[in-house]
């Protein structure tokens, strides 16, 4: 019989199950279920950027719209694909990440925008993560601090092979993920409000060779590589800490090289498998 003095009769407290998952068949935040989605998902923040994307595909179709999560599902070049929005910060992408791997995808590219700490990302360029700094706090909630966020190689040559194809500037490198689009990215709160240590985040991060600031790149790597997924990001440079350049240029292009790495994802997983090779590999090209 339980000790404590507030627990029902009868019951006790340490009684309770491990967890209860409110995730079988439809999800609970996206409310997509098994079968709604294609392998492969794009991730913009934005949902306004969901209409963007889908008007370069061949086809799609509406899938479900709750709260920031907004998810539609289609082809592009005879690929299937889908993508939903996330809202803002890693804590929404984590929670679109699990929900959809749940009913079925099991590659992630994170598409947006971003801002740049190195003169030579100008406005309109695309980054390409190859690997995140974790500054975001959802994924330390899954596993240690020292656990890599890094992008699968596949999605990072797809998106590279993407970007080659349209002709568009890009950069591979390091990705630093906030949680904190003001302070976070050493940029003045409300009246010149500045936290401890901003007036050196950017030179810091610019020493250790890093690109570009967001806000969910972290998270959906992390979350991929301890799920055993694919993922990997792409982003428009929209502002340049460096140089002082801020404009909102360029939008679709990463939309479109995502949209353009899926394609190619397809023709690599193919190649692998027509190659009896466990994983698609630069030795192997993209078949036919």
């Amino acid at each position: 019989m339980s000790d404590d003095p507030g627990a029902p009769a009868g019951e006790d407290p340490g009684d309770v199950p491990d967890s209860e998952d409110p995730n079988e068949g439809e999800q609970y935040h996206l409310e997509v279920s098994p079968g709604d989605v294609a392998d492969s998902v794009l991730l913009p923040g934005n949902p306004e950027r969901v209409a963007k994307i889908t008007d370069a595909w061949d086809d799609h179709e509406a899938v479900a719209h709750h709260r920031e999560y907004r998810t539609a599902t289609g082809t592009y070049d005879g690929t299937p694909i889908s993508v939903t929005s996330t809202g803002i910060g890693s804590p929404s992408a984590a929670i679109a990440v699990e929900e959809l791997a749940r009913v079925g995808a099991d590659t992630f590219l994170r598409v947006g925008s971003c801002g740049a700490i190195r003169e030579e990302a100008s406005v309109g360029d695309l980054v390409i993560t190859a690997g995140a700094v974790r500054q975001e706090g959802t994924s330390k909630a899954y596993v240690r601090e020292d656990y890599p966020a890094v992008a699968d190689d596949r999605v990072v040559s797809a998106l590279v092979a993407a970007a080659e194809r349209l002709g568009y500037d890009y950069h591979v490198g390091l990705t630093a993920s906030t949680d904190s689009f003001y302070a976070g990215q050493g940029r003045p709160g409300l009246e010149g409000f500045e936290a401890a240590g901003s007036d050196e985040l950017v030179r810091n991060l610019r020493a250790a060779n890093v690109l570009n600031f967001e806000m969910e790149a972290a998270a959906v790597t992390t979350l991929a590589n301890l799920y055993g997924l694919r993922a990997g990001a792409v982003c428009t440079v929209y502002a340049n800490r460096v140089t002082g350049e801020f404009r909102t240029e360029g939008e679709r292009k990463a939309a479109e090289c995502a949209s353009e790495a899926v394609s190619i994802l397809a023709d690599m997983d193919a190649a692998a498998e027509a190659a009896g090779a466990e994983r698609w590999h630069p030795g192997l090209g993209l078949g036919e």
